[in-house]
């Protein structure tokens, strides 16, 4: 996707949001004040930090209040190592020695103890190796996290109130997400890496990846090192990806891809396959949602980790839908309908918001909407669930444009035209979200890494207002939430002496406690099951336990965007010729048989046609 036009969604996140404000910003500040926000629950302060502070107040309440009472040094150290930890600050032993509130030889004995019981890691601050800092070890975060979960249980049972919405939502068959496993925070890596200049790494400018950079501070103490992070548009992305690989020596550690370019850069020779640079089983591949990580694969390899996975879904106002007693959509029909009720432009109210911009916006919405009538935009074998995708590196397809199927999916764009918003001809990604923000329409395709626009605006219409939907069906076809996101990977020319670094650093980056980390920070895409079920990724939004309920239905699927090498010229071309069809330059006869040719030429000229 494009660059990020993020002042709106800056402004939501730092808790000072002002409607259709229209500033431009720079991506890399499009997450920027997130650590203050109070709109992101809970916030950039996880609930185990409230907990923290609780235990914290609680323990001097009760030191200062009872003369007989006398401060616990191994308490009082574990509340200053966990806080230190989540908050990214570096803690020392005089430090850690200071916060026990007992005599310094009776806080040294016991901080020897809590090293020797395993609780407590030492990470060498210098080269001499007599300077360290302090960090808490795999096991006390462990039971930390453990203990966090009984004291809130405790703390609602015992002065809780009456049981809100909320609070519903937290239960299912009986029993409680709570009980579900928690993810828990990240742990620093026993030794620091060793990277001449830091960590570079190569990323798009979205949310996810900005909440990355906003995090930056914690993420350069678990890894040891500097990062240096830089964010392009796509189109800008792929090009300095392309032009790094031409490089004798790659500038980047890591790089972000967008899914359908794996089977070019994989081709071409741009990255080392995962298998080859690290054990599999390290990043534990059946956690992650089985179109993301297929999709991370070319000729039966991957060359990605899945960092997020972000489903093109229909969002949907349930409020105006109940005042109109409409149903949710579940095929394009019934989508249509809704669209012509709920659609007054006197009132400045639209039916529909999507990507109908020139080029790749457009390109993108074409095969998806193909996908929605059981068609992929190349000629792959139908199997139970979708189409094979497993064989493509044989390099035996070609186009499936224009078809009886493609027909239909351009007579649905043309008639979605009658109830769109009048700029619709130039509205791009985060263009059709705002207006659906706004509450100037009533629906909009969109992908949830946008969210953050109307789920953490209090102000705006669409807040708990929205609902959540894989693609409505054409007929015949089923429900298909195309799958969107990002991979992370190791360039192919990367020297020798950095792989190991790297590949140390990725896994952390792609790991469930990062995952986490992100959502608490404002990001709305995850690739992880594990994540999805997290309790307090659940309270986050709604989002997640939609996703995991498409991924379980099977309706998460990324054939609609083949990763085969062409498929970023197949989408500019359908982008190109839909648009004339829309502005009624062509017919849409016209658009599929010329999008068809243009392809098949494309295909001959690479020779896999």
């Amino acid at each position: 996707m494009p660059e990020l036009d993020s002042s709106k969604l800056n402004k939501l996140i730092s808790g000072s949001s002002k409607r259709n404000r229209k500033t431009r910003t720079h991506p890399m500040n499009a997450m920027k004040g997130l650590k203050e926000s109070t709109l992101v629950s809970p916030g950039a302060k996880t609930e185990m930090l409230h907990i923290v502070s609780f235990l914290d107040e609680l323990g001097s309440e009760l030191e200062d209040s009872i003369e007989l009472f006398a401060p616990n040094p191994y308490f009082r150290m574990v509340l200053h190592l966990i806080r230190g930890h989540l908050e990214a600050k570096t803690i020392t032993p005089t430090s850690l020695i200071g916060s026990s509130h007992v005599p310094y030889a009776t806080a040294n004995r016991r901080l020897k103890e809590m090293i020797e019981a395993g609780l407590i890691e030492q990470r060498p601050r210098t080269k001499s190796g007599k300077s360290f800092s302090m960090h808490p070890s795999a096991l006390l975060l462990e039971q930390w996290t453990q203990l966090s979960g009984r004291v809130k249980r405790s703390a609602e049972t015992q002065f809780g109130g009456g049981e809100s919405d909320a609070d519903a939502r937290d239960y299912f068959y009986g029993n409680s997400y709570m009980s579900a496993q928690s993810v828990p925070p990240l742990k620093v890596l026993p030794e620091p890496l060793k990277l001449a200049g830091g960590l570079r790494v190569l990323v798009h400018g979205d949310p996810t990846f900005m909440v990355m950079e906003n995090l930056k501070r914690q993420f350069e103490q678990t890894i040891g090192t500097q990062i240096h992070q830089r964010a392009f548009s796509i189109d800008r992305l792929r090009e300095e990806a392309k032009r790094n690989a031409e490089r004798k020596i790659s500038r980047y550690d890591i790089i972000a891809l967008d899914l359908p370019w794996v089977g070019e850069f994989a081709e071409r020779g741009m990255l080392i396959p995962i298998d080859e640079a690290l054990d599999i089983a390290r990043i534990d591949p059946s956690d992650f949602h089985t179109a993301g990580w297929k999709a991370a694969h070319w000729g039966g390899r991957p060359y990605g980790i899945p960092a997020q996975t972000t489903p093109e879904l229909l969002f949907y106002r349930k409020d105006l839908f109940a005042q109109a007693g409409l149903q949710p959509p579940e095929t394009t029909d019934e989508l249509l309908h809704a669209a012509a009720r709920l659609h007054n432009p006197k009132r400045g109210q639209y039916g529909i918001a999507w990507n109908a911009a020139r080029g790749t916006a457009l390109g993108h919405t074409v095969l998806m909407t193909m996908a929605d009538f059981g068609q992929p935009v190349i000629n792959l074998p139908k199997i139970a669930g979708g189409f094979e995708t497993d064989s493509l590196a044989d390099g035996d397809y070609r186009p499936s444009i224009d078809t009886e199927a493609g027909l239909r999916a351009a007579e649905y764009l043309m008639e979605l035209l009658k109830y769109s918003p009048p700029d619709i001809l130039s509205m791009s990604w985060y263009e059709r979200v705002r207006p659906y923000a706004a509450g100037n329409v009533a629906m909009a395709y969109g992908y949830t890494l946008l969210a953050p626009y109307f789920e953490l605006d209090e102000t705006c219409p669409a807040y708990g207002q929205t609902g959540y939907l894989p693609h409505p069906a054409g007929p015949g076809a089923v429900p298909v939430a195309p799958v969107g996101g990002y991979v992370m990977g190791i360039p192919a020319n990367l020297p020798p002496e950095r792989l190991r670094a790297a590949v140390e650093a990725l896994i952390v980056f792609t790991s469930p406690e990062a995952q986490k980390l992100y959502v608490q920070n404002g990001s709305r895409t995850n690739p992880r099951y594990s994540v999805a079920s997290d309790p307090e990724v659940r309270r986050a939004s709604p989002i997640f336990e939609a996703i995991d309920e498409m991924s379980w239905r099977d309706e998460l699927q990324f054939w609609p965007r083949p990763p085969v090498p062409e498929i970023c010229d197949i989408i500019q071309i359908c982008g190109e010729e839909f648009h004339d069809m829309l502005r009624g330059i062509i017919t849409p006869r016209d658009a599929l048989r010329q999008a068809q040719a243009r392809a098949e030429a494309l295909m001959r000229r690479n020779g896999t046609s």
